[in-house]
Order: C-alpha cells, then sequence, then structure tokens
C-alpha cells in the first residue's frame, strides 16, 4: 500500500465533492450552460482520477511498485493540468477576465497525463515485479 497515494485520493476526492456542490448550487445561477459544462468537467474528471490514484495506492502492494509510482504522479499531474487549466478558465470568465482564453490549450497536456497514468498502471499489472 502507498499511504501518499491514498492520503492525496482522499484530499482530492472530497475537493471534487466541494466543488461539484459549489458548481451545482453556489455557480449555476452565475455561468452560462457551457462555462457550468466546463466546471463540471473538471469536476468530474478530478474524481475519477481520485479513484484512480486510490487503486493506485492499493495496488502497489503486489505489483511492479515503479510502474505504479509513475502512474500515481501522472494521476496528480493530470488533476492539476486538466482540471486546474478549466476550473481557472471558469473562474476567469466568472471575474470577467480577458485573455485567459489559452488555458484551454493546455487542458490536453492534463489528458495526456491520464493516459499515461493509466497505460504505467497497465505496465505494472503486467510486469508483475
Amino acid at each position: 500500500m502507498h499511504k501518499g497515494f491514498i492520503k492525496i485520493a482522499a484530499i482530492t476526492a472530497a475537493l471534487a465533492v466541494m466543488l461539484g456542490a459549489f458548481g451545482a448550487h453556489g455557480l449555476r445561477p452565475l455561468l452560462s450552460d457551457k462555462e457550468l459544462s466546463t466546471f463540471e468537467t473538471a469536476v468530474r474528471y478530478q474524481f475519477y482520477h481520485s479513484f484512480a490514484l486510490l487503486i493506485t495506492g492499493i495496488l502497489f502492494k503486489d505489483f511492479h511498485q515503479q510502474y505504479l509510482r509513475w502512474s500515481g504522479k501522472f494521476f496528480c499531474y493530470g488533476m492539476v493540468v486538466f482540471s486546474g487549466s478549466l476550473y481557472l478558465l471558469t473562474f476567469m470568465k466568472l471575474l470577467g477576465k480577458q485573455g485567459f482564453e489559452w488555458l484551454g490549450a493546455i487542458t490536453p497536456f492534463g489528458g495526456i497525463c491520464f493516459v499515461a497514468g493509466w497505460c504505467f498502471m497497465l505496465l505494472a499489472v503486467v510486469r508483475k515485479s
């Protein structure tokens, strides 16, 4: 078991619940449907990958640890870059700030991190130590 990944998973999942509730109740009257959808996508992917990180921490004792370490790191990077960029994009629009549309261009790099995390998890299981 990798306690660090499990702790981070618990924190990011709790944050996803809080942000989801904030979006549903606090942001709904302030954002357009498109902007709210962007925020909800960020929450959803953060939640999915919090569970992925939890699974990574649990698998750590039985499978290739180096690959799982990379898997967990990439899930964390993905949450920061993918969800973080969408959160920032939404909040900048909420605040009426212009010129932050470029944040949408870095979001796919977070998606690549998520894919890398899943690939490293697959490698860890295939190459069981």
